[in-house]
């Protein structure tokens, strides 16, 4: 950090928008004075506060966490899950304690483990918990510490956060201000209060979901990542359309369309009917029986709207003559079927291609001089079943290429016409470097369309 002014407009705008999000039918009364001065912090602790902290402590504190006590002496709500930060005062190590049994929990997991080997589960971990300092006086079974053995090279403390609950053992951050700033994103992805974060987010996404129209791609992708993280389920639905034209189109699905109450409005847009929903009920019907099928549960959990659109569309799926419709507007469908469907009459796209050659004795029968020989199916072998597709796929593609220029999107989060995985032919032709190409593509110039919903 270095200046503790870098710290009061942080911790300002956290506590804006704490108080902006806070329902109070499902948390706890806010402060009187918190809600008075719009502040979850405290008076700063003074320089001879500090000092006489460390000299307690026996250490001097991180640059970070000391101009943290300069501006406030503790901290109220620093995340979902902790209550109450320490003030100087009340900065202890942990083994002083009452907390000290995260300690003993550690030291029991690493006594199942060979004590030498320091990469064995729990023994680096109860190392750490037994010399730490404790940040953290309050919290839903989790607690925030300092590793004061763990240091930079800006004599910054590494900052560990643990919770009983999580499944994993302590998460390693490089310094109190990192910890702090885990925090602060963590309270924006579960809460997703108002105010001049949710807009700067909200506007890093836009630009990105241009950028990807325009042909961009890591550039896109590295943005909704880091909105994911606050939250923005908008940037998962935009992504997962990026990544599934990269490769392994069903795991970025099924990931993204497991049912829960915040995805109703993707189901009821248009994306979900004109291009996810043949995407999974294909991928359910592809799927193992270990993969995780988002189908089953959007038929048991999703409204009843999307539940009778599902059950309509696996329904006409099933009927002879069924003609699958790829999202992107009626010229882009018929275009793609004039790609589409010749090679899926072809005599290889109708073979069985199994997955490795025939195994076994090759028989070989000597004819009679002068008999006829028996007719050779030429699509009996896989390996020239497997080559005579790849060759069509690669004199089909500048034709399907060119169809893209007749892409419109279905609405404004749609960016990539993934549709055409539903079909098994295009799936086929439709490479990891293929797919990226498509990307890297200008889509949808000019196209008048509507958001499907809004954060």
């Amino acid at each position: 950090m270095g200046e503790r002014t870098v710290w009061r407009p942080f911790l300002e705008q956290w506590s804006e928008e704490w108080v902006a999000g806070h329902d109070p039918e499902r948390d706890g009364p806010l402060a009187e004075e918190v809600v008075r001065d719009t502040w979850l912090g405290f008076a700063p602790a003074g320089e001879a506060e500090v000092a006489e902290a460390e000299a307690r402590l026996g250490r001097r504190l991180p640059p970070s966490l000391r101009d943290f006590l300069l501006v406030t002496d503790g901290w109220r709500d620093a995340g979902n899950f902790i209550y109450r930060l320490a003030g100087s005062a009340e900065l202890e190590w942990l083994r002083d304690t009452d907390d000290s049994g995260w300690i003993e929990v550690w030291e029991e997991l690493a006594e199942d483990e060979d004590e030498d080997d320091e990469e064995a589960f729990g023994v680096q971990e109860a190392k750490v918990l037994a010399r730490s300092l404790r940040l953290s006086l309050d919290g839903d079974a989790a607690v925030m510490l300092l590793d004061p053995d763990d240091v930079d090279e800006d004599g910054e403390w590494a900052g560990y956060w643990l919770a009983s609950w999580s499944g994993e053992g302590p998460k390693r951050y490089d310094s109190f201000h990192d910890l702090m700033h885990r925090q602060w994103v963590s309270f924006h992805a579960l809460r997703k209060p108002p105010g001049a974060t949710r807009d700067h987010w909200d506007a890093e996404v836009e630009q990105a979901r241009r950028e990807a129209l325009a042909g961009a791609v890591s550039g896109p992708l590295a943005v909704f990542a880091r909105a994911h993280e606050y939250g923005f389920e908008r940037a998962d639905v935009l992504s997962t359309q990026m990544e599934a034209m990269l490769g392994d189109w069903r795991r970025h699905l099924a990931s993204l369309l497991w049912y829960g109450p915040s995805k109703d409005d993707l189901l009821a847009g248009p994306l979900f009917a004109a291009e996810l929903l043949p995407l999974l009920v294909r991928h359910d019907r592809l799927a193992h029986a270990h993969d995780l099928r988002p189908l089953p549960r959007l038929a048991e959990c999703a409204p009843e709207p999307i539940r009778e659109l599902i059950a309509d569309y696996e329904a006409r799926a099933d009927e002879p003559g069924f003609r699958l419709t790829f999202g992107g507007g009626p010229e882009f469908d018929a275009a793609v079927h004039a790609v589409a469907d010749p090679l899926a009459a072809h005599p290889a796209f109708q073979a069985p291609d199994e997955s490795t050659p025939r195994t076994g004795p090759i028989v070989i029968t000597v004819y009679a001089s002068g008999d006829p020989a028996p007719e050779v199916d030429p699509w009996a072998d896989p390996l020239k079943v497997r080559a005579a597709r790849a060759a069509l796929c690669d004199e089909a593609w500048p034709e399907l290429r060119a169809a893209l220029r007749l892409w419109r999107p279905v609405c404004e989060d749609h960016i990539a016409p993934i549709s055409l995985f539903a079909d098994p032919v295009l799936a086929e032709m439709i490479t990891e470097a293929r797919g990226r190409e498509i990307l890297t593509m200008p889509r949808g110039a000019g196209s008048g369309v509507r958001r499907i919903g809004r954060e």
